[in-house]
């Protein structure tokens, strides 16, 4: 069985599954990755280059499309290659957001393609639109839509699709959803869980040990997509009220989703000029190594996972595995996890005060959660690990 993986940030979502089959007997894996790419230790993986930008002068709606259209090229080039060199694969798994896949029937017109359909974009009841803060327009409206021209190219050229959610499959037109199946590609479970002697030191030298009252939030970038700014004012508001709790932030100063702010360089530094805070009992943490960011979920006390209706985060599913008490937004992707009361605890997303409320009857009353916090590692043993998601994998491309 030959195999082509590509995804411009190679390995992302699929690092599990090539470690995977990578190591079974007469399984040949290859991978292709942009030039930016972090690349995976033991895979033979190449990389692509663009050849150039998009044009300054190309309409705003479609400056996504050319770029879709340099990426279609640049990795074109490098299949030509691959099959210079004998290379042609049975079964070709991508990620084709960014138009990976646009011309590669053009060169493996006998591969099996199966796209990882990991967002389509919509104007109503999704991410666009749905914080007032941050109004759409019929611009982004219509910008949205043109982009989805890609989109729709990747469903009508795929033999097969992968959602990692129902609401992520949900977001795709009805006349595509045959196509599509609903797999998670897993978190790490083998690594994740409680800890009652666990501890994590701020990069202020504050030790923090299981059992405090710590609340943590975590988001690859801190900003409005992921709720960073209602957990801010929600967290004004539990200071006040709880003289001795910490706050644990992770997440970088980029932006991943939406726009930078404006007036100030990044949406951390503008949430802190806007809130009143004890900097002594808030840490922000930037990017952590894994054992560090294990060791910061096993000494929360409240974990609070804020989201637009968008692309559920593995970080909530860490989190739970981990046993941690997810205090979490009513919106699709997360109620799609989680039943308030059962496994967790569910909040209106633009509520600040009732996020807060939720946050002290966790910091004052955590043994009252207990039960939460089990059934919470116990859903996600049973549905998101790695090895659930190999075995689904196999089963569609007929490895079983």
């Amino acid at each position: 069985m030959r195999i082509l993986f590509i995804h411009q940030n190679f390995p992302g979502q699929f690092r599990h599954l090539i470690q995977a089959w990578s190591q079974r007997p007469g399984w040949q894996v290859v991978g292709l990755g942009r030039d930016t790419a972090p690349g995976m230790s033991g895979t033979r993986w190449y990389r692509y280059s663009l050849h150039r930008a998009p044009a300054e002068g190309t309409h705003a709606y479609l400056r996504q499309l050319e770029n879709a259209v340099l990426h279609g090229q640049a990795v074109v080039r490098m299949l030509l290659q691959l099959k210079r060199n004998g290379f042609v694969p049975d079964i070709v798994i991508a990620h084709p957001g960014w138009g990976e896949t646009l011309y590669l029937r053009d060169v493996f017109p006998d591969t099996r393609l199966i796209h990882l359909c990991e967002w389509f974009y919509a104007t109503a009841n999704s991410d666009l639109g749905f914080d007032p803060e941050f109004p759409g327009n019929i611009d982004d409206q219509a910008r949205v839509r043109t982009w989805n021209t890609l989109h729709t190219l990747n469903l009508v050229h795929c033999d097969a699709g992968v959602s990692p959610t129902q609401w992520q499959r949900s977001r795709h037109p009805a006349i595509f959803g045959d196509k599509i199946t609903v797999i998670h590609e897993g978190v790490d479970t083998e690594g994740l869980a409680p800890d009652p002697q666990a501890s994590f030191t701020t990069p202020t030298g504050v030790t923090l040990k299981a059992g405090d009252p710590v609340i943590t939030y975590v988001a690859r970038n801190l900003e409005p997509y992921r709720g960073f700014h209602h957990f801010m004012r929600a967290l004004e508001i539990v200071q006040r009220c709880h003289p001795h709790c910490h706050a644990v932030i992770l997440g970088g100063d980029d932006v991943s989703y939406g726009r930078r702010p404006r007036g100030a360089k990044n949406w951390r530094e503008k949430m802190q000029a806007e809130c009143e805070l004890d900097p002594d009992r808030i840490h922000f943490t930037g990017k952590l190594p894994v054992p560090a960011y294990r060791k910061v979920l096993q000494i929360s006390a409240a974990h609070v996972y804020l989201s637009y209706p968008f692309v559920l985060s593995w970080s909530m599913l860490e989190a739970m595995a981990s046993g941690c008490l997810v205090i979490g937004s009513r919106t699709a992707p997360v109620e799609e996890v989680i039943g308030d009361g059962k496994n967790g605890l569910l909040v209106d997303f633009f509520d600040d005060k009732a996020i807060a409320d939720r946050i002290l009857d966790a910091l004052e009353t955590p043994h009252c959660f207990d039960p939460l916090r089990e059934q919470a590692r116990v859903d996600v043993l049973q549905r998101y690990t790695v090895q659930r998601a190999i075995e689904a994998y196999d089963q569609l491309v007929g490895n079983q």
